[in-house]
């Protein structure tokens, strides 16, 4: 199991893979607040790269 992996990622009940939005630690100044407020959500992963995580989980 790694540890790294399972401080990022996020694995709901149906199985998608979610990952925290990019763009929080700097430069904010130059986002508006709606761009702001849409980075704190999470955001679901691609297919194949939610395979990758799985794999990674797993082992």
């Amino acid at each position: 199991m790694r540890k790294s992996i399972i401080k990022r990622f996020k694995i709901t009940k149906t199985g998608k893979v979610l990952r925290k939005a990019t763009g929080l630690d700097h430069y904010r100044v130059k986002k508006t607040g709606e761009e702001k407020r849409k980075s704190r959500k999470w955001v679901e992963i691609s297919r194949a790269e939610s395979k990758k995580i799985k794999k990674l989980l797993a082992s």
